[in-house]
């Protein structure tokens, strides 16, 4: 057995609500695409700037936000125009740019190098005010208030919870090296959780979103292990002769299923995250894999090839009678349940090409939703209005985001490095 130094490093994350973590090793470059057919016009004025602000604009962070939601279109103002009062706003020039809203607000320096960030949200239609917040800040704390900012917006308007201040986590490859890590949901501030030389796979956020599940090969063997985003510690949870992968959590928190081949093939067990009270849950010749919780926890959903080819199936966390969701190609696998369970992600192959695929579990009716053909991993937004995914482009993996009706996407990617197997926590 080789020594556990050398294959990883784990780095302590602290989980302190707003504070920034270390700087990704390069800026994420953010690419929006496309928009929905009704989006709520929307506009951003420049905050009024404090002298020694950080970079970048916390105008720019905010708007981008709004953008990949895919539901709030930004209405351009005059260039250098700045308005921070209400007793500022020409309401009828900004309803005559067709916005519905806007938003205004200031930065004000402070001693200690802290900030007073003021904002107010403002119905051109009604010309009143929706909300007015003022966020005592230091600079590690920038990025962060920006998104707060776009979430308070975000659900002012479309009375969705926003999700900009939520987290990600995936799987980075440098050279030969892979490293687990956690990033705002936008991909900035990354962080390393884990560092190794072997392959890392298959992270999963707790539904608390202070620990993450994933599996490592340091030991030449998938191993499942449970980590804490407060102090680094971890623990062993699923050990078992041959092969341990695809976590995935109970929603209280509680189990684990995942994937063995302790007993025969492929097959769903469920652990306690403590490594106790095993219960194997799918009993079959095939290769059963990937379970996904439903969000109630009455139900898994996992892939398996019983019929013949990869398809998703469905079976009750008590287990028992198992049932087939999908039907339409020869080729579905991923599975992932939107948050309040009306909708089944997953990745669908069709013509050679692998792309994501949404599933309406009331109609049955499936829509492709990106343009891409080496997609992998969807995982829902805490709001169920997004979805991330990892896809292929210039022959290296970036990240993506889409919405439900596949008519924006998102792409994030940082120069030189490869990303693959997101998923988004709270």
């Amino acid at each position: 057995m080789h020594s556990l130094s050398r294959y990883f490093v784990i780095v302590l994350l602290p989980l302190l609500a707003g504070i920034a973590g270390q700087r990704a090793h390069a800026a994420l470059e953010i690419q929006v695409t496309g928009g929905a057919a009704n989006k709520i016009p929307v506009a951003l004025m420049n905050f009024q700037s404090a002298s020694n602000r950080p970079n970048p604009e916390l105008t720019e962070i905010i708007g981008q936000d709004l953008l990949r939601s895919g539901q709030i279109s930004l209405v351009a103002g005059t260039a250098g125009q700045q308005i921070f009062e209400p007793s500022q706003i020409n309401y009828p020039a900004w309803r005559g740019k067709g916005a519905d809203a806007i938003v205004i607000g200031q930065i004000v320096s402070l001693p200690g190098g802290r900030f007073e960030v003021r904002f107010r949200l403002i119905d051109t239609i009604k010309q009143t005010q929706l909300v007015g917040l003022s966020f005592n800040i230091g600079p590690e704390q920038w990025r962060a208030a920006a998104h707060k900012i776009a979430d308070i917006v975000y659900e002012k308007l479309t009375g969705s919870p926003g999700v900009f201040s939520t987290r990600i986590a995936y799987v980075q490859k440098r050279g030969k090296q892979y490293e687990l890590r956690v990033a705002d949901a936008d991909g900035q501030n990354g962080q390393t959780v884990v560092r190794s030389n072997e392959p890392l796979i298959s992270p999963a956020f707790s539904p608390e979103g202070d620990r993450l599940a994933y599996v490592s090969f340091e030991d030449r063997k998938p191993i499942v292990y449970v980590q804490s985003l407060r102090d680094g510690s971890r623990r062993t949870v699923a050990s078992f002769k041959g092969s341990n992968s695809a976590p995935a959590w109970s929603p209280d928190g509680s189990r684990l299923a995942v994937t063995l081949t302790r007993d025969a093939g492929s097959q769903i067990y469920l652990i306690n995250t403590d490594g106790s009270g095993l219960k194997r849950l799918t009993i079959s010749s095939a290769i059963d894999t990937e379970p996904a919780w439903s969000p109630d926890g009455r139900s898994i959903y996992f892939t398996s090839d019983r019929g013949g080819s990869p398809q998703i199936y469905r079976v009750s966390s008590e287990g028992g009678e198992v049932k087939r969701i999908t039907f339409e190609g020869t080729y579905n696998v991923s599975p992932d349940v939107s948050p309040d369970g009306k909708y089944l992600a997953y990745i669908k192959r069709d013509s050679g090409r692998f792309q994501v695929a949404l599933l309406d579990l009331a109609t049955s009716q499936v829509r492709v939703l990106t343009d891409t053909a080496h997609d992998e991993s969807p995982s829902f937004a805490p709001n169920g209005q997004l979805l991330l995914y990892a896809t292929l482009s210039g022959g290296r993996g970036i990240l993506g985001t889409v919405s439900l009706d596949g008519r924006t996407r998102a792409r994030l990617s940082e120069p030189g490095s490869d990303a693959r197997e997101p998923v988004w926590g709270p």
